[in-house]
């Protein structure tokens, strides 16, 4: 299933111009139209999934594997040293399309880490949040 108001399935269906990477029966990557570095590309599954909660488990290991072949190819292809991989669920999604960023890095780029500050734990907090989580889980 396809939302014709996205923008990410008007891509993948071909409808929308964009600099196509791969081009698979689930998936499509393209190259970012605001690159963090040149060569990051975005990797969407075809069908309209918003978060990866939602994403079926018969897509997850093409998603995945097309996620890995992405990670290598931009060190091969582009000579990166590495690459950040990362996505977003919701909050700062900016397309409300399941998309994984892949992000070709070389050290010395100038990129520091996470984009956000970090906390600590309180004294036996982690062990909380810990448990919490394995609950749900």
């Amino acid at each position: 299933m396809t939302d014709p108001d996205c923008v990410f399935c008007s891509i993948a269906a071909g409808d929308l111009p964009a600099d196509l990477v791969l081009d698979e029966e689930d998936v499509v990557a393209f190259l970012d139209r605001r690159p963090v570095f040149k060569g990051h590309v975005l990797l969407v599954p075809r069908e309209h999934i918003v978060t990866l909660p939602d994403l079926p488990a018969a897509l997850r290991d093409p998603f995945l594997a097309a996620g890995q072949r992405l990670a290598t190819a931009v060190v091969e292809g582009l000579g990166a040293q590495g690459s950040f991989v990362a996505m977003n669920n919701t909050v700062s999604q900016s397309v409300a399309h399941l998309h994984l960023h892949v992000v070709p890095r070389t050290k010395g780029d100038g990129l520091r880490g996470f984009f956000w500050p970090r906390t600590s734990y309180a004294e036996g907090e982690a062990a909380d949040y810990a448990a919490r989580l394995r609950a749900v889980l």
